[in-house]
């Protein structure tokens, strides 16, 4: 695994030199949308609803839409007027009981691992937090905000769950559960001995994800069977990089020709004026050569007249013999 944060749990006067490690990874079936004739990956491109036009990322902006539909455009240094923190700290603000955390708070979740320096202290709030049977509620800044999290044990490692906030967990507002309804004691008794019957332990291996594997195993199927379709590479394009590239390359050409200044300028003119002088000015080979071409057309028009008489002649002559 690859670390992806680095910083100190802050416990008390102690800091816990730690790095921070992703705990999950996302196994679902990913499909991509391609045209099915010819296999070739479908692509989406930014345009403006207003004029139609493709939006390059330079000219996209972060907006803001409010409740009456209005958008509000932030620019760059509004949205660095916001506060946000790049602490590398995970402050402890206090112990709760592990049940006060409703589990529909849980957000993602990460692995803590000490540093070689961190070991004794880690391992010091680990054994606290198992013997007091509590999560430590925490803030901390993974990115550039600053959000809620706790610390849990679970298999001898700490793990900080990020939590989302109060606001955003949803009221369910069912109208059909708003009515004082009650399962009557004969049902609940008979429901009862159906979670008995069902009872039992978690264990996660018991289960496993069939349509993952379905889905492996026809695309394997179709591999074998030479059912693939021959996806012809798509056309080059310009990447914005590429065009970045293209518009530095072309600043650093125009800056050095403005750096060589009037001495380039003057010779590039004065080499300009010779070759015209020289134009105007042809060479005598030159002039033979144009006289040459004169007279040419002449003698040519005067062979073929001539050949042509001779052809006239000689067909009178077979004619009258």
């Amino acid at each position: 695994m690859r670390a992806i944060w680095k910083g100190a749990v802050s416990f008390g006067l102690v800091n816990v030199p730690v790095r921070l490690f992703s705990a999950t990874e996302n196994h679902d079936v990913q499909f991509r949308q391609v045209h099915e004739k010819d296999g070739g990956r479908i692509k989406y491109q930014r345009v403006c609803s207003i004029d139609g036009e493709e939006v390059p990322y330079s000219d996209i902006a972060k907006g803001y839409e409010a409740a009456d539909g209005q958008m509000v455009v932030l620019t760059d240094e509004d949205l660095k007027s916001l506060p946000s923190r790049s602490s590398k700290e995970i402050s402890i603000e206090k112990f709760v009981p592990s049940e006060q955390i409703d589990p529909l708070l849980f957000d993602k979740s990460y692995y803590l691992e000490p540093d070689k320096t961190g070991l004794k202290p880690y391992v010091l709030l680990r054994d606290a937090l198992e013997k007091a049977d509590r999560m430590a509620l925490v803030t901390v800044s993974v990115r550039t905000r600053m959000t809620l999290a706790v610390l849990r044990v679970r298999d001898g490692v700490i793990v900080l769950q990020t939590l989302l906030w109060a606001d955003e967990v949803r009221t369910p507002e069912f109208e059909s559960l708003s009515e004082d309804t009650h399962a009557t004691a004969k049902e609940l008794a008979m429901a009862a001995s159906l979670v008995d019957s069902l009872s039992g332990d978690y264990e996660p291996d018991e289960f496993e994800d069939d349509y993952s594997e379905a889905v492996t195993k026809l695309v394997a199927t179709k591999i074998e069977g030479g059912d693939i379709t021959e996806t012809p590479e798509a056309k080059g394009e310009e990447t914005e990089v590429v065009d970045l590239l293209a518009a530095l390359q072309r600043s650093v050409d125009k800056a050095k020709a403005a750096k060589s200044g009037g001495a380039s300028a003057g010779a590039s003119d004065a080499s300009d004026d010779a070759a015209a002088h020289e134009t105007k000015k042809p060479t005598k080979k030159t002039t033979e050569k144009a006289a040459a071409k004169k007279t040419s057309p002449k003698k040519t028009a005067t062979k073929k007249a001539t050949a042509k008489k001779a052809t006239t002649k000689k067909a009178a002559t077979k004619k009258a013999s």
